[in-house]
């Protein structure tokens, strides 16, 4: 099993699915393979202690109302923090509990880059999880640190690629997408319309798929799949798993 099974489209799980559990929570992932989701994107941060935790926050504000920062405070004293019998679970926990998931792993801390990586290579888990970062110094780290596994595009690895395109410079381009598994964007910025047809064909010349975020209506998910995109991230799974 790798990350880039089954067959597409692939439909990503962003944070798990929240309408039945807090999002990021192993419940929540459980709630969205239950729909038939295998792919589950997350986030990961680091506690004072340097474990890597599934969030996406960097304080608890939307977990319990409160304005701790996860990084100063210990995996214990976070895991005390439950709310409704959820908890906030680490990297390590979240792939240990489901072997049949595969696992988009957002690092939104530099220090978060070591402890994922440790938590990863543990459960033994790099061919099933995609790791990336929106920052290219974390980004080109975990290409580094884990080059097993599978990575996506920083922002600025994205703005490169999307200029060099635009440019129709080739080497550019693959210069730009070097070491890139899946370029995942949102659909435009700006005026700028970042998914066509042509454009998807560029990127897939130097990366295996482009994955779109985040969509959550059908008809929108729809068109994208329809204009040749590997992946959809959503909100709605719910809605995603009766595409056709």
């Amino acid at each position: 099993m790798t990350y880039f099974d089954p067959a597409l489209p692939r439909l990503l799980a962003h944070r798990g699915y929240a309408a039945e559990a807090p999002e990021n929570t192993i419940a929540a992932f459980e709630a969205a393979m239950a729909l038939g989701v295998r792919h589950i994107e997350t986030d990961a941060h680091v506690t004072a202690d340097g474990v890597a935790v599934l969030w996406h926050d960097p304080t608890l504000e939307r977990w319990d109302g409160s304005r701790h920062r996860i990084d100063r405070l210990t995996l214990a004293e976070l895991q005390e923090r439950e709310i409704g019998g959820h908890g906030i679970s680490t990297v390590a926990e979240a792939l240990w509990a489901l072997p049949g998931a595969r696992f988009n792993i957002d690092v939104k801390d530099p220090r978060a880059v070591e402890p994922v990586a440790d938590a990863i290579e543990w459960v033994d888990a790099c061919r099933r999880v995609l790791v990336t970062s929106f920052e290219e110094r974390s980004a080109r780290a975990l290409r580094e640190r884990l080059p097993e596994a599978y990575h996506g595009a920083s922002t600025r690895t994205v703005v490169r690629a999307v200029i060099a395109d635009a440019r129709r410079n080739e080497r550019a381009l693959k210069r730009a997408l070097e070491g890139i598994d899946a370029v995942q964007i949102p659909p435009r910025f700006g005026r700028l319309d970042l998914v066509t047809p042509r454009r998807i064909a560029a990127y897939r010349r130097h990366v295996r798929e482009v994955h779109v975020w985040t969509i959550n209506d059908p008809v929108e998910m729809r068109r994208l799949v329809g204009l040749g995109v590997d992946g959809i991230v959503t909100d709605r799974v719910d809605r995603a798993v009766e595409l056709d």
